[in-house]
């Protein structure tokens, strides 16, 4: 005869007592490889990187930064720039159509404007500020 509990796993177990099942945190944009809360991954670091390359007065898409890598998307970079962007000129990326961060838009356009950034309206002037990357 079968153990009553056999069937069940030890985190359904232990979920079912009230004990909190502690999750792995997956690393954004690389599908399947866990990451350390907290700690950037060696992507994370690489789209940082390039988002410390733009320059003043000009700005990138979040897919931009993604094509300019060679890896990722647009919403790993946004990822990325959520977590661990607060060092970084977050603000200098944009959304392709150049709307402002969705998080921070008043506090992103505003510095964009300092920075002297062409707008259209309340968007980014793209094809005037785009950063060709050189």
């Amino acid at each position: 005869m079968k153990a009553r509990n056999a069937s069940r796993t030890r985190g359904a177990a232990q979920a079912e007592r009230g004990a909190r099942v502690p999750r792995v945190p997956r690393v954004p944009g690389v599908p399947g490889v866990p990451g350390v809360p907290g700690v950037p991954t060696p992507f994370a670091e690489r789209v940082l990187d390039v988002v410390r390359l733009i320059p003043r007065g000009r700005v990138l898409a979040y897919g931009d930064v993604a094509e300019y890598l060679g890896e990722g998307g647009p919403r790993a970079v946004g990822t990325v720039l959520a977590r661990f962007g607060g060092g970084t000129p977050w603000h200098r990326v944009v959304r392709a159509d150049g709307t402002p961060n969705p998080a921070h838009p008043a506090e992103a356009a505003a510095l964009l404007r300092r920075e002297r950034v062409p707008f259209r309206g309340d968007r980014v002037d793209m094809p005037r500020a785009r950063w060709s990357g050189h």
